[in-house]
C-alpha cells in the first residue's frame, strides 16, 4: 500500500466515539501536501490510524448542508 501523507489541519468535531475509543471526527485535512478538504471519518484515539471515510470539497459539504437541512430529522 502506498504511504499516505496527511496534516489535520484543523479538528471541526466528533459525531461519536465507539467502544473501543475509536472516534467518527469531522476534520479539515490536507491530504499528500494538496489543499485541505473536509474529512469524514473514523481515527484512533492518536490520529495516527484512520477507518475508510468520506473527502468533501467546500462546494460538496455547502451541498450536503443544504440536503440536511431539507431532512425531516
Amino acid at each position: 500500500m502506498a504511504n499516505i501523507k496527511f496534516e489535520i489541519q484543523e479538528k471541526l468535531g466528533t459525531i461519536s466515539e465507539g467502544a473501543k475509543g475509536w472516534k467518527k471526527e469531522l476534520n479539515l485535512i490536507s491530504w499528500n501536501g494538496r489543499d485541505p478538504k473536509y474529512d469524514l471519518r473514523d481515527w484512533d484515539q492518536d490520529n495516527e490510524k484512520m477507518g475508510k471515510g468520506i473527502t468533501l470539497s467546500k462546494d460538496e459539504l455547502i451541498q450536503l448542508k443544504e440536503i440536511l437541512n431539507r431532512m425531516d430529522l
